[in-house]
């Protein structure tokens, strides 16, 4: 079973705030939405109405989800980062991913490839620039590629759709 949002969780307290439990079940509290965190992390954690990781999916029926993990979306666009600096990477992924959904492109391929040594920079770096407030709000999901589209060295990013 799902877990409520909080907003969701608080119109179903008061929805049924007036019902009363049949004989012999005992009422079942609902927990609050916000609970306090746990003893000893004093409260470190995600900000409030911080996006969720794009890894997660959020917002993507599982179908989606499954069509793009396995690699079935048509890939529109490629942009292969190999022999980038950060700068000169970070600059071209922010310009090539506002340039692909501008032209209204849905699903599209980025190589970061794995590094010479420790795992690859851009490779570790990529995620990071994603979930940024430049980049976040064109991306709708993405996905590690399969190996015909370069394995763990490329994502998949599906873009959301232009209004």
């Amino acid at each position: 079973m799902r877990r409520l949002r909080a907003d969701d969780a608080g119109l179903w307290r008061r929805a049924t705030r007036d019902v009363t439990p049949l004989p012999g079940r005992p009422r079942r509290p609902y927990p609050h939405p916000n609970p306090p965190p746990p003893a000893g992390e004093g409260g470190v954690g995600v900000a409030i109405g911080k996006e969720p990781p794009l890894s997660r999916f959020a917002g993507l029926d599982r179908a989606s989800a499954q069509r793009l993990k396995r690699g079935r979306y048509p890939v529109e666009a490629t942009l292969d980062l190999h022999g980038l600096t950060q700068d000169e990477a970070h600059r071209a992924l922010s310009r090539f991913v506002a340039g692909a959904r501008a032209a209204g492109r849905r699903c599209v391929l980025v190589v970061t490839g794995h590094g010479r040594t420790s795992g690859g920079v851009l490779k570790s770096a990529v995620p990071r620039w994603l979930d940024e407030p430049g980049l976040r709000p064109h991306l709708l999901a993405r996905a590690p590629a399969q190996p015909k589209d370069g394995g763990t060295a490329a994502l998949y990013l599906l873009l959301r759709r232009t209004v």
